[in-house]
């Protein structure tokens, strides 16, 4: 990858976005991860108004001390980033106290979760109304296109999405080329939402390097092929690492196509109209 020109890409594409649809600039979630350190880097050296926005809910200190660091060194570098922290502890709390607890442990926790990336969404969306900016997403290619590993209509409910065509792995390469906090590059990935230590590998069972492997592999079956199926997989020379990674990466692409595609739309026959 050529770190410079790809750098330059994005940059002049959020610029263009930004004239063409006659907003003021960006709005982004901070995180203390790598994906939003990037994005608010990217949208930062546009030269656009950039809000980043912190939005604690529960958050583990380390988190929030990575989003504080990185949020400091981009306005000590770009002169249009401010940022603002909207304490979601209690409106959080508020809702679990509002809503039935129904349901197993596993599904309500999880329904807890995705509620904590849906306050954020609309949190953004909030600043982004007041103030004419888009919301930036901060989704990469393996998370968006291959094992939909995101909260429909939370962080999956953006304007924009500058890096979704880079793999987890050119994420932290372009990074590091951009100077982004050590601390952030050698943080494990997590999503946060579960309020625990847990990273995304520990959710998903495979690290990104083990799925973008998963993702070209089917691609270039696919390709050469025209269809694939895990029955394919067993009946190659894969380790059983490869075939366990392949099978968690299909089973996760075909669970969350709902997230992927387009919303089913029912179309009704002319005649009956």
């Amino acid at each position: 990858m050529n770190h410079q020109e790809v750098t330059d890409y994005i940059v002049n594409w959020l610029n263009d976005y930004v004239m063409q649809s006659r907003t003021k600039g960006f709005v982004i979630g901070i995180s203390g991860g790598i994906d939003s350190a990037l994005t608010s880097t990217l949208c930062a050296m546009t030269g656009q108004p950039v809000v980043c926005l912190e939005m604690p809910i529960h958050q583990a200190e380390s988190q929030v001390s990575r989003a504080r660091e990185h949020i400091t060194w981009l306005k000590s570098k770009f002169k249009f980033v401010t940022d603002y922290c909207i304490e979601l502890t209690p409106v959080f709390e508020n809702f679990k106290n509002a809503v039935p607890a129904e349901g197993s442990d596993e599904s309500i926790q999880l329904s807890l979760a995705n509620t904590r990336a849906r306050l954020r969404m609309t949190s953004l969306y909030y600043i982004a109304g007041l103030k004419g900016l888009l919301v930036a997403g901060t989704g990469n290619k393996v998370e968006d296109f291959g094992i939909g590993f995101y909260t429909k209509y939370g962080d999956g409910g953006v304007d924009i999405s500058p890096i979704a065509d880079l793999k987890k792995t050119e994420v932290y390469a372009l990074a590091e080329f951009l100077g982004i906090a050590q601390s952030i590059q050698e943080a494990a990935p997590t999503d946060g939402l579960f309020g625990d230590s847990r990273s995304d590998e520990d959710q998903i069972g495979a690290s990104y390097p083990e799925l973008e492997w998963a993702m070209d592999y089917i691609h270039e079956q696919t390709a050469s092929k025209g269809s694939w199926s895990l029955l394919q997989a067993e009946k190659v020379d894969l380790s059983e690492r490869q075939k366990e990674v392949l099978a968690i990466y299909w089973k996760r692409n075909r669970a969350n196509q709902h997230k992927m595609l387009p919303i089913p739309i029912c179309i009704i026959p002319e005649e009956f109209k």
